[in-house]
Parts: structure tokens; sequence; C-alpha cells
């Protein structure tokens, strides 16, 4: 044979030696992938009765995460300083209003000593003083005045598309509240607690055209008239 040959052959044997070579991977990349599988069901079915449940809960819980309807907005975080025997006491103090815009709001503050954790026990406090408001309409049944310290907070009812008129920290009560039209005047002191406490005081006092009708002894007719 001349060389020619000799090399024509040689080639023709090292492509056949590597065909091979790669199906014998692919058979043991699908032996082995077909063990796996095996392996993790008989692993499964193995695992306890408990533990299966545990796993079926786990997987319901994360795909369907219920969305609650309260919603929360921070107000003011003021860092705050008490002198205590030794020095200063550093501590954050969070004011956070609570609503879900269905008449339900409330307003809570509290102090600790990170960001985080007086955020949370302010919006704790706040779930814990909700009043129910009483809309008309979107807006409120009748004019009324709030008061909480040196502050004082006029509330006025609005036409259909007049938005609310109201700033600082008369807005979010609003908001959250549920009411869509309304004006308000805030007077006296400017501090957003002071704001946020006079509101829930005039929002407490709002009564109902019905119910006033009923201590009266009246219908609404005549109490219109």
């Amino acid at each position: 044979m001349s060389e020619e040959e000799k090399g024509v052959n040689e080639t023709q044997n090292e492509e056949i030696t590597t065909s091979e070579v790669e199906k014998t991977a692919e058979t043991e990349e699908d032996i082995t992938n077909e063990v796996s599988e095996e392996v993790v069901e008989e692993a499964v079915t193995k695992l306890p009765a408990k533990k299966q449940r545990n796993r079926k809960k786990n997987v319901e819980t994360s795909e369907a995460k219920p969305e609650s309807e309260w919603k929360e907005q921070v107000v003011q975080i003021s860092r705050v300083t008490k002198v205590v025997k030794g020095g200063k006491k550093l501590s954050f103090r969070a004011v956070v209003i609570v609503g879900n815009m269905k008449g339900q709001v409330g307003v809570g503050c509290a102090k600790a000593a990170e960001v985080i954790i007086a955020i949370q026990k302010a919006i704790a406090d706040g779930r814990k003083n909700l009043i129910t408001v009483p809309i008309f309409k979107t807006t409120i049944p009748h004019p009324i005045v709030g008061r909480s310290g040196a502050g004082k907070v006029m509330l006025r009812p609005a036409s259909q598309g007049t938005g609310i008129i109201a700033g600082g920290a008369v807005r979010p009560v609003l908001e959250l509240a549920g009411i869509e039209n309304i004006l308000t005047k805030s007077q006296g002191s400017k501090s957003p607690l002071n704001a946020a406490y006079a509101t829930m005081d005039a929002l407490k006092s709002l009564r109902m055209f019905s119910d006033v009708a009923k201590k009266r002894g009246l219908t609404m007719a005549e109490l219109l008239n």
C-alpha cells in the first residue's frame, strides 16, 4: 500500500472512533438522566405522608398570595433624643396612616431604636385605633372642625369632581378613609401629628342625617326642611 492510502485509512479510523465516543457519551447522559429522575421519584415516595402534605401546602401558598386591603402611608419620621442618666438616648418616631379606603382609617405613632421597627410599631398602633367614617356621596355629610393641641382643621363637603383639596398630613388621612371630594383648611400648629389627630377628631364627630333624624324623632323631610 502506498503512503497516501495509509493516510486515508488512518483518517477514516479516527472518524469512526470519534463518532463512537460521541454516541457512548450521549447514551451515558441519557442513562444518568433516567437514573436521576428515578432516584428523585423514589426519594419523594419514600418521604412520610406529613412531609408530602407540607410540600403541597408550601407550593400552594407560594403560588397565590392574597393582597391585603389595608394600605399604609408614612407621614413623618423624626429623630428624638431622650436625656437619661449617663447621656442621651437616640430613637426614631414614626407617624403612619392606616386605612382601607372604604370608610376605616387610623393614625399610629411609635418610637424605636431603628426606623423599620418604629414604622412596624406605628402600623400596629394605627390598626388598634381605627375609626369608621360616614361617607355621603364621596364626600362628608356636613362641615366640621377638629382640634388637637394647638392645631385646628376645618373640613367642608364638596361637589363631584372637586377632589381632595388638602395638604400635609390631612391629605393621606382623607385619601385612606375613602373620601374623594372635600375642602379643607389647616390652622394653628403645623405639626403633622397634630394635623393628623385634628383630622381624626373631625371625622369622629361626623354624623349621618338619618342618625340625627332618629335621635330627634323626625323624618328626613322634616329634618331637611
